[in-house]
């Protein structure tokens, strides 16, 4: 039992540091992004709350990867992913990215960048509600993508909503591509109100991500804050910059 345990540590090691060795350069384009000037004081204001090079290792980036990036907002992944794919990979952008291509497409750095429209007619809100719904969709891409990623948007969508956009991610990724997914924690089973509304139940999350599909991979403790009490709106001084996210990466099998 001894020398089966012995030859898996030692079969074990090589692989950890061949992974590390692999990420390195990927690592150093990374740094780089976050070192352009392009970058706004704002955005580095960020980098230690969201730890943007140990978060996209966990999700397995690499600079010759086809990745597609859902709801950029402003772009502030954006600036870090299209530059580090730029020489051997390629970044798609969609869902509410419009401003976002229309804002970097001509700049240096971001030849990679593509756009999928996303029309605004796709986004269905009920009056008075906060989440949209959209409509069974594709991407267009089927089996294209190695990596898809969303940071702290599936708040912004009805469980309807979440299934088909989870349902259109798992058409694009390849076999075998993955899925990292981060938002603001809510407590398991709580019931939905204003003071939470940007907050997700990680059980749910997980629920409906395996529903598309999915295979559950692993989660990560890099944005856990054991302060946050997981019952105030994160847009609340006190909490913004704070909040407790849960990090979770899926494998399309």
């Amino acid at each position: 039992m001894k020398w089966i345990l012995a030859l898996t540590m030692a079969l074990a090691l090589p692989l950890t540091a061949a992974a590390d060795e692999d990420f390195e350069p990927t690592a150093a384009k990374i740094t780089a992004a976050l070192g352009d000037a392009r970058r706004t004081d704002s955005d580095t204001a960020r980098d230690e709350n969201r730890k943007p090079l140990e978060t996209l290792e966990f999700f397995g980036l690499r600079d010759n990867m086809t990745v597609l990036e859902l709801v950029p907002g402003g772009g502030w992944y954006t600036k870090i992913l299209a530059p580090v794919l730029e020489e051997k990979g390629k970044l798609y952008i969609s869902i509410g990215a419009e401003r976002t291509f229309g804002k970097f497409k001509d700049q240096a750095g971001f030849g990679s960048m593509q756009l999928i429209p996303f029309a605004t007619e796709n986004f269905i809100r009920t009056p008075g509600a906060r989440r949209a719904s959209v409509p069974e969709f594709s991407f267009g891409l089927r089996n294209k993508i190695d990596l898809a990623l969303t940071f702290r948007n599936m708040h912004n969508f009805t469980e309807e909503g979440r299934h088909n956009i989870n349902k259109a991610v798992f058409e694009a990724l390849k076999p075998g591509g993955y899925y990292g997914v981060v938002d603001h924690t809510r407590r398991h089973m709580q019931e939905d109100y204003d003071e939470v509304w940007r907050r997700m139940d990680p059980v749910e999350i997980i629920k409906e991500v395996e529903a598309a599909g999915f295979k559950f991979v692993d989660y990560s403790t890099l944005h856990y804050r054991p302060d946050d009490e997981l019952r105030y709106e994160v847009g609340r001084k006190t909490v913004t910059g704070n909040t407790d996210r849960f990090t979770f990466l899926f494998r399309k099998p």
